[in-house]
C-alpha cells in the first residue's frame, strides 16, 4: 500500500488537572509514552519534542491556558491513512491519563486502557477540556510582525494559542474577526515582538479548532499589558462568550500555552531513557 508523503506539524495540548497529578502524569510521558511514541512512528516523524508550560501568569486562567506541556511532531506523512493503521504493539494509554490532564472527570474510572488515537479524540465535557491535537502546515502560512527578529534578539517569552469560532459563526465571519480587528490590535503594541499564525488542517484528526496564533513578549509584564490591560479596547463581538478578550469560551474555543524558546526534551535525539534521580 502506498504512503503519501505529506509534511505537517502537529502540536499537542497537555493540560494538568490538578497539581497533585504532576508527577504522575510527567512519570508516564517520559517512563512509558517517549519510548512508546518513538517505537511507533520513528520512521516517519523527524521531530518529536516536548516544551515545559511555564506558569500562568496573572489573568492567565481565563484564557485556557494549559499548565503541563506542548508536545510538537513533524510528520512526513499523515498518521492516520490507512497504509499504518495496523501496529505491531498496541499504545499504553491508561485511561488516568486523561483524568490527569483535565480531558476527562476525576470519578471516571481510571484503570482502563484505551487505543491511543482514541484517547487523543476526547471531546471534554461536563467540565473537562478536550483533547487538544492540532495538525497545522511544516512552516507559518502567515507572519504578521516581527520577520526580522533573529535568535540574538532573544530570550522570548512565547504565547501560543489556539481558536475554535463559536457555534452560528462562519468561519469566513470569524477569520474578518481576527484579521481585521485581533491581529491589528495586538500588531500595533510594542510589547508584541512576534506574531505568526496558521490554519489548522482540520481534515487530518477532525480537530475541532480553526487556527493557531503565536505571539511573543519579552516577559509575562509585557503579555499582561498587551492580552490583559490593552486589548481590554478590543470591541466585544456580538457572539462573546466573555465580557473580555478573547471573548471565546476558555478552554473549548480558546486555549493557550506559555513556552520558551527551547524544548525541554527533544527526544529523538536527547531522550536516554528514564534515568532516575539518586
Amino acid at each position: 500500500m502506498t504512503v503519501e508523503f505529506c509534511p505537517m506539524r502537529s502540536l499537542i495540548y497537555v493540560g494538568l488537572s490538578k497539581e497533585k497529578y504532576r508527577h504522575l502524569l510527567q512519570n508516564w510521558l517520559y517512563r512509558t509514552h517517549i519510548p512508546d511514541s518513538i517505537s511507533q512512528f520513528g520512521p516517519y516523524v523527524t521531530k518529536y519534542a516536548f516544551y515545559n508550560a511555564l506558569p500562568v501568569p496573572p489573568e492567565g486562567e481565563r484564557f485556557g491556558t494549559i499548565k503541563m506541556q506542548l508536545t510538537e511532531h513533524y510528520w512526513q506523512c499523515n498518521p492516520f491513512q490507512d497504509a499504518l493503521k495496523y501496529k505491531a504493539f498496541k499504545e499504553v494509554f491508561p485511561l488516568d491519563v486523561l483524568k490527569w490532564q483535565g480531558n476527562m472527570p476525576d470519578e471516571a474510572d481510571g484503570s482502563q486502557e484505551l487505543e491511543g488515537d482514541d484517547a487523543r479524540a476526547a471531546k471534554g465535557g461536563k467540565g473537562a477540556m478536550p483533547f487538544i491535537f492540532a495538525f497545522l502546515p511544516l512552516w507559518w502560512e502567515e507572519d504578521f510582525k516581527g520577520k526580522l527578529r533573529t535568535i540574538a534578539d532573544g530570550p522570548n517569552y512565547r504565547w501560543q494559542f489556539v481558536i475554535k469560532y463559536p457555534e452560528g459563526v462562519s468561519f469566513e465571519e470569524g477569520e474578518k474577526w481576527f484579521h481585521e480587528e485581533v491581529v491589528p490590535t495586538f500588531e500595533a503594541m510594542p510589547e508584541v515582538t512576534r506574531i505568526m499564525s496558521s490554519k489548522v488542517i482540520k481534515a487530518v484528526n477532525g480537530c475541532a479548532f480553526d487556527r493557531v496564533v503565536e505571539m511573543w513578549f519579552d516577559g509575562p509584564d509585557e503579555w499582561y499589558a498587551a492580552a490583559v490591560t490593552k486589548a481590554a479596547a478590543l470591541q466585544k463581538p456580538s457572539w462573546a462568550k466573555q465580557d473580555r478578550f478573547p471573548f471565546l469560551d476558555s478552554g473549548y474555543e480558546f486555549a493557550s500555552v506559555f513556552l520558551t524558546d527551547y524544548a525541554t526534551s527533544d527526544n529523538l535525539t536527547q531522550y536516554r531513557g528514564y534515568i532516575t534521580l539518586r
